[in-house]
């Protein structure tokens, strides 16, 4: 059995749902409040989730597939990017970086959304808590790691496979 375009899509979606129940789970049940980093992830990971959606969606042609193949594989970079920071900024020294400021929803109120985002990725004491790891590798270390794989693997996906009916 081969694996069709948009079924590799709508399995990338289903891992980003199960990243989101993750963080969710994190936040809701184990009472992880997201810093400032982790919000930013998480509109990456939403935006991520969008273009699988789309593309799974769509059943298009090879050309309308490869600009799929691009926007994931650019979408996953910048949230292994984003990722990256925060566990650069969590093996810093304990208080060596400035905070980040309000919370996030207060800081979009105040701000406008370039200015946000830049405030977060250049501050940073309050991202520094490690609240969960597994391996030694924490959470954002994680999300990395995954969308790692998923980037690479949707962009595969829409740059090689079929379409879904079988047709090139």
């Amino acid at each position: 059995m081969t694996l069709a375009r948009r079924t590799a899509n709508l399995l990338g979606l289903l891992a980003v749902v199960g990243l989101m129940a993750v963080a969710l789970f994190f936040q809701y049940v184990v009472k992880l409040n997201p810093c400032n980093m982790c919000m930013l992830q998480r509109a990456a990971t939403i935006l991520l989730g969008l273009v699988f959606l789309i593309a799974a969606a769509h059943d298009a042609g090879r050309w309308v597939a490869r600009c799929y193949a691009v926007l994931i594989l650019v979408a996953a970079a910048a949230l292994v990017a984003l990722a990256g920071r925060h566990v650069w900024m969590q093996m810093q020294p304990l208080g060596s970086l400035s905070s980040c400021g309000a919370d996030f929803w207060t800081m979009l109120d105040l701000f406008p959304v370039n200015e946000v985002v830049m405030r977060i990725i250049n501050g940073g004491g309050d991202c520094q808590e490690i609240g969960w790891s597994l391996f030694g590798i924490s959470i954002p270390g994680w999300l990395g790691l995954a969308a790692s794989g998923l980037g690479l693997g949707g962009f595969w996906a829409n740059w090689s496979l079929r379409r879904s009916r079988g047709r090139p």
